[in-house]
């Protein structure tokens, strides 16, 4: 059944016109009045609906029952990444998304290759929020992943308190990481995970320094050098294994 995001509310009963980018997907589905879909709205849980009409701009339908649906995994993870170049980051979000990531933090950093500000910054944010959202509608998620706004590395790094709350756990991905995988807890944290990976160059000693002053923990994944796109998703797959994430 095909799942679109709709930033209304819903209620079973209600007819309701569906919001001209669905429109448009309804179009190239090429679906029909009488065929049924589901909606959600990112605050937990879907509903079924029906398609009461399709129109060339324009599709109304009924909604349905209410699914309480969650497929989120028992821990919040957060990934704070330097933004990668080209069409990474949009890869990567989407299969964070897909992982289990609770919210994205992306960073401009030392070695970062693109540097986003101003309007550029604002609309790529929107962009990443688009991929959530067609990830979610993939993978079936009902909740939302947060995007914040773009931020620099030591101005973020400033926003955390100097040592983890309890519950909470720090990780820095490095190649010099000096913890291994197999020495992370073996349950879910009560709080916050926050994982932090460089961009294709990699933080900056310093910044490596300033992170784990700040509370992280440099962790490595093995003795070979993963790319920035690569090293995220290994994480999120690795945890989601060792804590419940599936």
């Amino acid at each position: 059944m095909p799942r679109f995001f709709v930033d209304m509310p819903l209620q079973s009963g209600n007819v309701v016109q569906l919001p001209d980018d669905v429109v448009r997907h309804v179009q190239v589905l090429r679906l029909q009045t009488g065929d049924s879909i589901a909606l959600f709205n990112g605050e937990g849980g879907e509903y079924s609906a029906g398609l009461v009409d399709v129109e060339r701009r324009a599709a109304t339908v009924e909604i349905a029952d209410f699914r309480d649906i969650d497929l989120e995994p028992p821990y919040q993870l957060t990934l704070a990444q330097g933004i990668a170049g080209g069409d990474k980051m949009d890869w990567l979000i989407e299969k964070a998304v897909e992982l289990g990531a609770s919210g994205f933090i992306p960073l401009t950093t030392t070695r970062s290759v693109v540097r986003l500000s101003g309007e550029r910054a604002q609309r790529r944010n929107v962009h990443w929020q688009g991929v959530v959202r067609a990830s979610c509608e993939q993978c079936g998620r009902n909740r939302l992943p947060d995007v914040v706004p773009v931020s620099e590395f030591g101005a973020w790094l400033g926003t955390l308190s100097d040592a983890p709350a309890e519950g909470e756990l720090r990780l820095l991905l490095s190649p010099r990481g000096s913890i291994a995988f197999s020495a992370l807890p073996v349950e879910p944290p009560r709080g916050r995970v926050t994982v932090l990976i460089g961009p294709e160059g990699g933080l900056s000693a310093d910044e490596e320094t300033a992170a784990t002053n700040q509370g992280f923990t440099p962790v490595g994944l093995g003795p070979r050098v993963l790319r920035t796109e690569t090293a995220g998703i290994a994480m999120l797959a690795a945890l989601a294994a060792r804590w419940g994430g599936w």
